[in-house]
């Protein structure tokens, strides 16, 4: 509960301390890298601290957490902590690095903003601070120990035991347990992290979902290489994996987190809707692979966007597995249609025309303008916002509200 004094403190540096949140963050992360280089070293993603991408979430969640707790100073933003919780035990973040945080979060505030952070504008915020801290501390707590893993040791050793090639710049890497013990408990639609050891000798994590049932005794990830611009480099971790990774190697994977899985089958009725674009279409083949798994009758809805067939990871996978539930049906769109889908429309997903099943709950994964493009044309079909639930990999930059 966030206390009356600190709330009217709140409510009236809220605009001034949003409006420095770039430069805070920025002046946050630049010298606690200077003074704690180790975190950089398998804890961040270098490529979003370059692009400022990172900072961006961070100056989101927190102005976001202090909107909601003066909408409300007695309730939690559980959306957005369970998505932070999520992404934080996926790269075993620990109680005590949010002290550290702390000290270089505030040091960056009192910097940019000088002498308007009074004495009681600085306890205002620290209780900001520690509430959203120490809710995450809580979710990290029992995501840890439901995964049976002690607090930020969350790595394991697996062999991959087959790559396949899925288009011309996607791969699938098949993998199992290194240490021959029982693989960990997932749900579909989660992701891992793999983690990396560069060329230059840093660490580097970076998320993939389960793009298979998560059932059994093995795993895949399927990887798209992520191709440099003029605005960005190539992702060095997707090229790494695509260049160097082959059958008998071993990877570094997490235990398996995210907020977005599909709903246990004690509710066998609802309607499933998958919603993606691109590589985006990958947890999706995971949640059909699992609802095939279980023989399930319940509707389900495919829509996917890619660029062309030949573009499209698990196509022929995703249709076969369409057939083998007896209440599921899929649309694809192209932007360059091919001869494999004659049935497929042309250009941009368009929801226009298409039938949604009622009351159900829609998985929404792709680029950030894909997703926010659907969302808006679901939410004017009538689909409440409450059962959209979409992931993002990196950093959240997009956190809708009701109506967003």
């Amino acid at each position: 509960m966030l206390s009356a004094e600190s709330a009217a403190v709140i409510r009236s540096t809220l605009p001034a301390v949003a409006g420095a949140l770039d430069e805070i963050t920025a002046r946050f992360y630049g010298a606690m890298f200077q003074d704690r280089p180790e975190l950089l070293d398998g804890m961040f993603n270098r490529g979003n601290q370059a692009s400022g991408a990172q900072r961006g979430a961070l100056a989101g969640s927190i102005a976001g957490f202090a909107t909601a707790l003066l909408a409300d100073p007695d309730t939690r933003p559980d959306t957005l902590l369970d998505r932070i919780a999520h992404k934080h035990a996926a790269v075993g973040v620990t109680d005590d690095q949010y002290t550290i945080v702390h000290k270089y979060l505030f040091g960056a505030i009192a910097e940019v903003l000088g002498d308007a952070v009074t004495p009681e504008v600085a306890a205002a915020w620290d209780e900001v601070y520690w509430l959203m801290a120490g809710a995450l501390i809580g979710r990290e707590a029992r995501l840890y120990q439901d995964a049976g893993v002690e607090p930020g040791k969350v790595w394991r050793q697996w062999t991959v035991i087959e790559r396949r090639a899925e288009t011309s710049d996607v791969v699938s890497f098949v993998l199992r347990p290194a240490d021959g013990r029982p693989a960990p408990r997932a749900r579909a639609g989660q992701y891992v992290s793999v983690r990396v050891l560069m060329g230059d000798g840093v660490h580097q994590l970076r998320q993939y979902s389960l793009s298979s049932d998560p059932g059994g005794d093995w795993r895949r990830i399927t990887v798209k290489r992520v191709a440099g611009t003029a605005d960005s480099p190539a992702g060095e971790v997707s090229t790494m994996l695509h260049d160097q990774v082959r059958e008998g190697d071993e990877l570094t994977l997490s235990a398996p987190f995210g907020d977005v899985f599909l709903d246990d089958p004690a509710d066998a009725t609802t309607p499933v809707v998958l919603v993606s674009a691109g590589i985006g279409g990958t947890p999706m083949v995971g949640i059909l692979a699992h609802l095939t798994a279980l023989a399930s009758a319940r509707p389900v809805l495919v829509l996917h966007a890619d660029r062309s067939p030949a573009d499209h990871a698990l196509r022929t996978e995703t249709n076969d597995l369409v057939q083998q539930l007896p209440g599921a049906r899929a649309v694809f769109w192209y932007e360059h249609p091919g001869a494999e889908e004659p049935s497929a429309q042309e250009g941009m997903m368009n929801l226009d025309g298409i039938e949604l099943p009622e009351k159900a709950t829609v998985f929404l994964c792709g680029p950030l303008p894909f997703m926010r493009a659907v969302r808006a044309q679901l939410l004017t079909a009538g689909v409440p916002a409450q059962r959209i639930r979409y992931e993002v990999f990196g950093p959240d930059l997009w956190l809708p509200g009701p109506a967003a």
